[in-house]
């Protein structure tokens, strides 16, 4: 089952698909939105949905430090709703906490990447670490049982 993560902003969604079997995550795009303009850039998620043979989604959602819901998990719920209203495919929704910070230490650490590259693989690489953190907690779950 191939799964697709995104990390919804409200000026971008990262992108990023798994592996077949559900083991990895890799970062695939930006794909630029405008929630003022309700622009949310769908029939680019088509295309990859169509290239990527996607079975479901994994929709970071933007909690607080504390567990509690934050101001973005409204639109991130949102585009949920939108993906399963045009897809007709399972969304389900991964705790994103941090996952944008590690993504830029990631960068500044591996790579030394510059502040004006990091802006513009940033997103990707989130939406690849939600996704990949949703497999790995998936993954164990399964094990256990």
């Amino acid at each position: 089952m191939k799964l697709m993560g995104l990390d919804v902003g409200s000026r971008t969604v990262g992108v990023a698909v798994s592996d077949a079997l559900g083991w990895t995550a890799q970062g695939v795009e930006i794909i630029p939105i405008d929630e003022d303009q309700e622009v949310f850039g769908l029939d680019r998620v088509a295309e990859l949905v169509k290239a990527h043979e996607v079975d479901g989604f994994v929709v970071g959602l933007p909690k607080n430090m504390n567990n509690t819901l934050g101001p973005r998990v409204a639109a991130s719920q949102r585009y949920g709703q939108m993906l399963t209203d045009r897809f007709h495919l399972p969304v389900d929704y991964e705790d994103e906490r941090l996952t944008t910070v590690e993504a830029e230490r990631m960068l500044v650490e591996q790579a030394d990447t510059s502040r004006r590259k990091r802006k513009r693989v940033i997103d990707k690489l989130a939406a690849g670490l939600i996704l990949q953190n949703y497999l790995d907690r998936k993954g164990k779950l399964t094990r256990e049982k």
